[in-house]
């Protein structure tokens, strides 16, 4: 398989080296805004033929097409914010391409009841292109990271082996990952995570379809496996509860995300400051996005992976009926900060974020995943995909509740 990554962030460096240890990746090209950040992770992996560097503007659509037709790829896999989604998932489908992401198209809260009701959905530009892309015969797979992905994938086994009945579906996030010598660094990108934070989290029921709550909703507190023990998780903005829903059958799906108490508090002041905006603004002739502004001023999560410590969960909650009884149970995928940055020098975030994408590289390289169209994880078999998270050192775990 050829690839053309676009973004070699955290999670985009992580993908090349777990891709670079399997020998159905013919070639990964490096492109990225920032030249120096592709030629430092070519270096790390140390084999310029394979992972070939390119200078690219991710928002610019014909110079993703130019690099794509350049080396003839296969796959567009973005691992840019989702704020270039559309120019990359556009490119894919001009060329002759499939596609991939880890986040889907970006949303816009309702006009005039933002906490009530969704405005334009995240994947919506996405999905009403699905069958331009069918008639076409190409794929653009959306949502396949750990959360969107992973977790969907979970979602989609419960319902074929796990369960009768599904009641509710809730993606459940946490922690007990300290970053040591910062008094505030997140482990993720800070753009993304404003946007999914700060936004009107998306619930979806049966009965109601889609609706939304104000941000940091319906606290709850959840066990987390694995020594990382209770955490408190709140509703957040996230593709799963739009991509559950089209394709298995429950009665409810939400999200929610463990936070804590600094970095709700430091969300709600960017937002309070302006500062969470992503259009650019006029600085002294300078034109800026205040976001952009805080994610320059922090430090890169990919390399903070040295002063990271503990483990981080991403997993999937299903309660329903099997066997005329009930059941409760959580799906789940722990990573080790250490470990991670033992086999893969990338910290746990970016890494179980990234593995999940290679995986599907593989798995449509192979044939196991096919279709057309706009699919997300849930459209597929599980098992495969299952079977081979421990083989790329990410074993998932079931927990009876």
């Amino acid at each position: 398989m050829k690839v053309l990554l676009v973004g070699v962030g955290g999670v985009g460096e992580a993908i090349a080296v777990i891709a670079s240890k399997h020998a159905w990746l013919e070639k990964m090209v490096l492109a990225d805004y920032n030249k120096n950040r592709c030629l430092e992770v070519q270096q790390k992996l140390g084999d310029p033929d394979r992972f070939p560097v390119e200078w690219v503007d991710a928002s610019k659509q014909d110079l993703i097409e130019e690099l794509a037709r350049k080396y003839g790829v296969d796959l567009i896999m973005n691992a840019c914010d989702p704020i270039y989604n559309e120019p990359i998932f556009d490119a894919a489908y001009a060329v002759g391409c499939n596609y991939m992401d880890m986040a889907m198209t970006l949303s816009w809260p309702h006009p005039e009841n933002p906490f009530e009701k969704p405005g334009v959905k995240l994947g919506d530009y996405q999905f009403e292109r699905a069958e331009l892309w069918q008639k076409k015969g190409l794929l653009a797979l959306v949502g396949l990271g750990v959360e969107p992905g992973m977790a969907d994938v979970f979602a989609r086994y419960a319902q074929d082996y796990l369960f009768d009945e599904i009641e509710e579906i809730g993606i459940r996030d946490g922690a007990n990952l300290e970053v040591r010598g910062y008094e505030f660094a997140p482990n993720f990108s800070i753009w993304t995570t404003i946007e999914e934070c700060l936004n009107p989290p998306v619930i979806w029921e049966k009965d109601k379809g889609w609706f939304t709550t104000p941000p940091f909703s319906e606290p709850e507190v959840f066990e987390f496996p694995e020594g990382i023990g209770p955490v408190e998780c709140v509703n957040v903005e996230h593709e799963e509860v739009l991509l559950v829903p089209r394709w298995v059958n429950t009665k409810r799906v939400t999200f929610k995300y463990g936070l804590g108490d600094q970095f709700i508090s430091v969300l709600k002041t960017l937002k309070m400051l302006g500062l969470d905006n992503k259009e650019p603004i006029n600085v002294k002739g300078v034109m800026v996005a205040p976001r952009d502004v805080v994610a320059a001023c922090l430090p890169d999560p990919a390399h903070l992976g040295d002063h990271m410590f503990g483990k981080t969960c991403a997993g999937t909650w299903v309660k329903g009926i099997k066997d005329g009884k009930p059941r409760q149970v959580y799906l789940y995928q722990v990573a080790d900060n250490e470990t991670c940055m033992r086999e893969f020098k990338c910290q746990a975030v970016v890494a179980q974020t990234a593995f999940n994408a290679v995986i599907g590289m593989e798995l449509l390289d192979s044939g196991l995943w096919k279709g057309t169209g706009v699919l997300g994880p849930e459209a597929f078999d599980p098992i495969p995909f299952m079977e081979r998270m421990a083989g790329y050192g990410f074993p998932y775990g079931i927990k009876e509740m």
